[in-house]
């Protein structure tokens, strides 16, 4: 393609702006390309049960059912399920088809029908990895949220279970998929359709040289003030929703935002009991993208290193002294080599996205911006025709649920796929323990083992509680 050609496909796309510019991962609601819930044939439709209903389904369940009749909800808070069904009904009127909708508080009567092909797995984090991994063994085809694991080891065995199984498998990490900028005048910036995929492509094809250093900012995570003794909710299965967790009281505690401060629904995130805090909730999003950029999908860091960490309550050997205040790291700086000495700091500060360095130039993306020297040069010098569709492995690029009914069709691993999450929640996953132990860790990508410590590959794997332990 000449110059000519290639600048004007360029100026093409720019002039593209979408209206999903600085919108939080849990309220992404994007339409669905090119394909709906009216215009699938019926007989090409999937049957689908939905397993964890709770506020990020809103987005994932209806965007699931544009291609799959939705039959069953299952979640261990009736209220959840209540609006569930309501909204699955909702969707089947409105598309002029009318499917009875089974309402279910535990997952394994769901996965034992028969008739379901595909799940979605909105669940907190800490069931994610057994629900998963009881599904492809129950023969679906699973779309779960991120983070997909709770440690490394329960990455390695769903990956053994996907294996034997054959199953179809996408990850929640939307930015591979969605998203578009909105143009900055006064930042000098333009406007992309897909800038994350963009910024993966100019790191890929080399544009901005050896790369110095990676910064992936993900935030703070909040605090709480000692939470007491609460009843629990009515129709809540309590006992259930911990796991493979230890057995603990109730605590609640009202609070300025949408939930009561607790240990369920949006807070769990901020326990290591039951999440990784702010490095495996955002960190899951960015340090996937930046070890992408970096070509290291499949592979993972050398070392990972603590750099500065705050938490919110004491802590001795590891572990949290108080148990009734949310306790996943605040503040913290945690540093990762890479090959090629390819600095990558996982920061609390700082705007939030990736900025990353090299000898040649600089870029800095996130979900509402694509900007730097080598974003600027490709007003002379655009990214050739293809190289975004083979990025996202020869589909075209658009919405994250619709890839995932794609490679249904065609039996093939999605965009988000199970190999190259499990890397980047790996280095999430040891940036945590680093922390947590205040030291150094060597790691092997190969072996997938941290060198010369003992102690910390002990925490490569949890203690789980019995009849909730995940097993492959």
């Amino acid at each position: 393609m000449s110059h000519r050609a290639s600048r004007r496909h360029f100026l093409q796309t720019t002039a593209s702006v979408a209206a999903l510019s600085q919108v939080p991962y849990f309220a992404w609601t994007s339409p669905v390309i090119g394909q709906d819930a009216k215009t699938t044939a019926p007989s090409d439709r999937r049957v689908l049960g939905c397993i964890g209903v709770g506020d990020r389904w809103n987005a994932v369940g209806p965007q699931a059912m544009n291609f799959a009749d939705c039959v069953a909800v299952c979640d261990v808070d009736v209220a959840m399920t209540d609006k569930a069904k309501a909204k699955a009904l909702e969707v089947h009127s409105k598309a002029g088809r009318e499917r009875k909708v089974d309402v279910y508080e535990d997952y394994r009567k769901l996965l034992d029908r028969k008739d379901i092909d595909v799940v979605t797995i909105v669940t907190p984090d800490h069931w994610h990895s057994k629900i998963a991994i009881d599904a492809m063994k129950a023969g679906k085809d699973v779309y779960c949220e991120k983070p997909l694991t709770l440690t490394i080891d329960e990455g390695k065995q769903i990956l053994k279970v996907l294996k034997e199984t054959g199953r179809v498998f996408q990850v929640g990490t939307q930015q591979r998929s969605e998203m578009s900028t909105k143009a900055n005048k006064e930042k000098n910036e333009v406007s992309f359709q897909h800038q994350f995929l963009t910024a993966v492509a100019i790191c890929r094809e080399g544009r901005l040289g050896k790369i110095k250093s990676v910064e992936c900012r993900i935030g703070a995570a909040p605090t709480s003030p000692a939470l007491p003794t609460a009843m629990v909710p009515a129709g809540f299965n309590w006992e259930m929703w911990l796991g493979q967790c230890p057995l603990v009281d109730y605590v609640s505690a009202p609070s300025k935002g949408k939930y009561p401060y607790s240990r369920t629904h949006y807070e769990f995130r901020w326990w290591y009991e039951y999440s990784g805090g702010k490095m495996t909730d955002w960190g899951a999003h960015h340090v996937d993208i930046a070890t992408w950029m970096l070509g290291m999908e499949h592979s993972g860091p050398l070392s990972v290193e603590g750099v500065m960490a705050e938490h919110p309550v004491p802590y001795k050997n590891g572990w949290p002294t108080v148990n009734n205040m949310y306790n996943a790291a605040t503040k913290f700086d945690v540093k990762c080599m890479y090959p090629g000495d390819v600095e990558l700091h996982i920061l609390s500060d700082g705007e939030n996205g990736i900025q990353i360095t090299g000898d040649k130039g600089d870029l800095f993306v996130s979900r509402g911006a694509l900007r730097g020297s080598a974003v600027e040069a490709m007003k002379d010098m655009p990214l050739a025709d293809g190289v975004i569709a083979k990025l996202y492995k020869g589909k075209k690029p658009g919405n994250h649920m619709a890839n995932f009914f794609d490679c249904i069709n065609d039996r093939s691993q999605p965009i988000s796929d199970v190999d190259t999450h499990h890397r980047a929640m790996s280095t999430c996953h040891l940036a945590n323990i680093a922390i947590r132990l205040g030291r150094k860790l060597n790691w092997n990508a190969k072996t997938e083992q941290i060198e010369g410590d003992t102690e910390a590959n002990g925490w490569l794997k949890r203690e789980q509680r019995k009849g909730y332990e995940v097993t492959a």
